[in-house]
């Protein structure tokens, strides 16, 4: 065989060879697997699947996660109209859900979300938030976010009336509205502000007594005989007619009420610390205290308002999924340190709470740890089931407020709303 054809001949071959090693790199590339994750709020909500993903890519770089911003109302919509109509293309593999909205979801599309309790250990996390995400046996949620409540109030017009951040520790709210009275004689300002079409400090005052607008099936209405409910309306109505309350009809007075120097006070959960800090001229005014009680027998100091968990849908990629969830927001003290420190992010992975992760001193309260008195109110707050139905009731009963602040009776107000509830839901 002539050098010519010895040389072409090894060509050939070393071509065939290389061609074979390209193909095989090309398909090491390719089997990359996407996760795709919807959320909202991009400083909050994304930007935690995010630091998420830094994490878990770091050993994990065959797996790529697309996180897609929406707004909740859209992700809402989205879900109910491809999973009622059993067609999930489209749809991502995690999905992000307001604790409220959860059962609604998994009672309608018992088979389109997939079981995470084996791969979460459901002790490692607050029992209102697992409460939240269960349905039947099984744990469908990774709980995420905390909306621990707590009572930010101003500690120098609480000094001005005579008070001290002491007084108003692991109190009721009627001592509140006794310290309320005081403020605004001694400094004309209100105790709190308040959207009549929002309920959301209802729900908490319930929620920190073990109770709800349904029974503990989460499908029967209970109002009438709601006995923390009917407090709630009562000791709203007697703050209202005593000049205490603050109206406001959208998020930015009701910004406006606390940073402008309205109120004296913000019941509300930890995710409104960024808003309150954001006035930087009030900075060392402000204290937080745990949650006021109602006069309601095993009422605690302690609520939640708000929060959401993750989920994974049934589909492609779900396996995957769940795991990427699992070695992040189910169990990463690195993850939790992260938010933490970067937005103030209180999450309700307990494990957590044996480390310092909570435990700077932030100077704008004083140099209160809020963080820690957050994550320790946490595991205070009653479990309870939401239900499927929180904002169809409430709807009801932003009407009912309406009717009895204008001087109807509460049980005969009470009564009607039962019964409209009875007839929408049944």
């Amino acid at each position: 065989m002539s050098k010519g054809r010895k040389l072409t001949k090894f060509f050939l071959v070393f071509s065939m060879v290389f061609g074979v090693f390209a193909s095989l790199g090309n398909r090491t590339a390719s089997a990359q697997t996407e996760i795709t994750a919807w959320a909202w709020d991009p400083k909050f909500n994304i930007r935690a699947l995010e630091v998420a993903q830094d994490i878990y890519t770091q050993e994990n770089s065959d797996i790529s996660i697309n996180i897609v911003e929406s707004a909740q109302d859209d992700i809402i919509q989205r879900l109910n109209t491809s999973l009622s109509s059993g067609v999930t293309d489209g749809l991502p593999n995690i999905v992000l859900i307001e604790d409220y909205r959860a059962q609604s979801f998994l009672k309608a599309y018992p088979d389109s979300f997939l079981p995470l309790t084996d791969y979460i250990n459901a002790e490692d996390f607050a029992p209102y938030k697992i409460q939240a995400t269960s349905s039947g046996d099984e744990v469908y949620g990774v709980p995420f976010d905390t909306g621990v409540t707590g009572l930010y109030i101003r500690t120098d017009l609480l000094e001005e009336a005579g008070y001290t951040i002491e007084d108003v520790t692991d109190i009721t709210w009627s001592e509140l509205h006794v310290i309320g009275k005081a403020i605004l004689e001694a400094t004309d300002t209100k105790l709190l502000s308040m959207d009549l079409n929002d309920l959301g400090l209802f729900r908490a005052m319930m929620n920190g007594s073990g109770s709800w607008y349904t029974t503990e099936d989460g499908l029967t209405p209970n109002i009438s005989d709601n006995i923390a409910l009917k407090e709630a309306f009562t000791t709203f109505k007697a703050m209202f007619d005593d000049g205490l309350i603050n109206v406001h009809s959208d998020w930015a007075q009701m910004l406006q009420a606390f940073n402008g120097g309205l109120v004296a006070t913000v019941p509300q959960g930890n995710w409104i610390t960024p808003s309150i800090t954001a006035q930087e001229d009030q900075s060392g005014l402000w204290g937080v205290a745990p949650w006021p009680r109602q006069d309601v027998e095993g009422a605690v100091n302690a609520s939640n308002l708000g929060g959401s968990s993750f989920y994974v849908i049934n589909t492609d990629g779900a396996e995957e999924a769940a795991k990427f969830l699992a070695a992040t927001v189910g169990s990463s003290e690195e993850f939790y340190s992260q938010i933490m420190s970067e937005f103030g992010a209180v999450g309700t992975y307990l494990p957590v709470l044996e480390t310092d992760t909570y435990d700077m001193e932030v100077d704008y309260f004083g140099g209160q740890q809020i963080y820690k008195d957050f994550a320790e109110w946490s595991e205070e707050i009653p479990a309870i089931n939401y239900g499927e139905h929180t904002y169809a009731i409430e709807d009801i009963m932003v009407s009912a407020l309406q009717e009895y602040l204008a001087g109807a009776d509460i049980d005969q107000v009470f009564e009607n709303a039962q019964q409209q509830a009875e007839n929408q839901l049944n």
